[in-house]
């Protein structure tokens, strides 16, 4: 039989009734904040850097929230481009800190822009994560009192790939290296430089301005010093890539090599079949199973390369998110502490947690994790071996 009309309205009712009695959650909004190269020549770091917060913000939303002191959060984020620059970087952590009142940031990538953010955050106790090379990215006024390196620098990681090469390219003696005149260049090269002259290798270097887009006389005075290998160091991938294919349009034959920056594909998409037998330092192999969630993820979201600052800052992510959990708490001191005790946590692709740098910086803020060395065959970046950082 048909249900007449108020029979059908009795049931509505008591549907609406029966929902109104269900409790609900109140979702308060908690933002966390982005500084990215989303311009320029570091672009595909900051994009990965943004798009791998981005999913792991995604994740615990899905999931209902992140629960604190009886509270539920709904995550957003709220991002500006610093161009990969020093200034750019300072004045978007003052909006994101004097104006959207964030506490916890994720970047710069890389030494100017991190730099030039520390002093607008470390005094106002926001919680930060970076990836940049720059010892005084940690050791520094604030004792790196609220700042974390989420990634190997060359202090953990230029040791042993120069013993890797010593030990499997007998033929490399000497080492040519161009590389940026800022900060990088002038904290962060010098660290490596120091590695290959301890292993015994000769080692040449030239400066460049930073955005330079033609490097070509450059790299024939490097040919003109017979060097046999050619360190990329930590140039952004956009003028990175741009290295290695215009040092094999030259002529360069010998080997070249990137310690440091992450992701491999980009160098391929610029440098073409030029970039075949390129060696990179690399932070994650995206074909193993462990991996597999976050680059679907990433599939279903976005277009586009997928490269290691992706992984990175998922990572980073969700330490953070996690460190909050423990802490059942938004204060950034309480975090920070929760943050230091995870050492030995299960991350989802890294393996267990682990901190370092208390004797290099005086504190315990410089993630430790293995790395790859991948050379480019075929037009694809394979595992060419694993190294642990020192």
């Amino acid at each position: 039989m048909m249900m007449n009309a108020k029979a059908a309205m009795a049931a509505v009712c008591g549907l609406a009734a029966l929902a109104a009695a269900q409790p609900t959650v109140a979702q308060e909004d908690l933002k966390v904040g982005v500084i990215a190269a989303l311009s320029g020549g570091g672009t595909a770091w900051g994009l990965g850097l943004q798009r791998g917060v981005q999913i792991a913000l995604d994740e615990v939303n899905t999931a209902g929230g992140l629960k604190v002191a009886g509270k539920t959060y709904k995550l957003s984020m709220v991002a500006f481009d610093d161009q990969y620059n020093a200034a750019q970087a300072k004045t978007a952590a003052e909006r994101l800190v004097n104006q959207e009142k964030i506490s916890f940031l994720f970047g710069p990538v890389g030494s100017p822009g991190a730099l030039g953010s520390l002093p607008v955050t470390q005094p106002a106790k926001v919680l930060q994560f970076v990836d940049g090379y720059a010892p005084a990215i940690l050791k520094n006024e604030w004792h790196a009192g609220y700042v974390f390196r989420v990634n190997n620098s060359n202090r953990e990681f230029a040791g042993p790939i120069v013993k890797w090469i010593r030990q499997t390219m007998p033929e490399v003696k000497k080492i040519g290296m161009i590389a940026p005149n800022d900060a990088v260049g002038q904290a962060a090269v010098p660290i490596l430089v120091d590695a290959y002259k301890k292993e015994g290798f000769d080692v040449w270097v030239e400066y460049y301005e930073r955005g330079s887009k033609e490097f070509t006389p450059l790299i024939v005075r490097m040919m003109a010093q017979k060097v046999d290998l050619f360190e990329i160091n930590s140039n952004a991938p956009g003028e990175a890539g741009l290295m290695v294919k215009q040092a094999r349009q030259v002529g360069f034959r010998g080997k070249i090599l990137q310690s440091g920056g992450a992701g491999v594909d980009e160098m391929i998409e610029i440098a073409g079949p030029l970039a075949e037998g390129f060696l990179k330092y690399d932070v994650i192999e995206f074909t193993a199973p462990e991996v597999k969630p976050l680059v679907d993820a990433y599939n279903k979201k976005y277009q586009g390369i997928i490269n290691g600052m992706v992984p990175i800052y998922y990572n980073a992510a969700h330490i953070l998110l996690e460190a909050i959990r423990r802490a059942d708490s938004l204060d950034t001191t309480k975090v920070r502490d929760e943050i230091e005790k995870m050492e030995g946590w299960e991350t989802k692709m890294f393996g267990k947690l682990a901190w370092t740098g208390q004797a290099e910086y005086g504190a315990k803020h410089q993630i430790a994790q293995p790395f790859f060395i991948k050379e480019v065959k075929g037009g694809k970046g394979t595992v060419k071996t694993v190294l642990k950082p020192e």
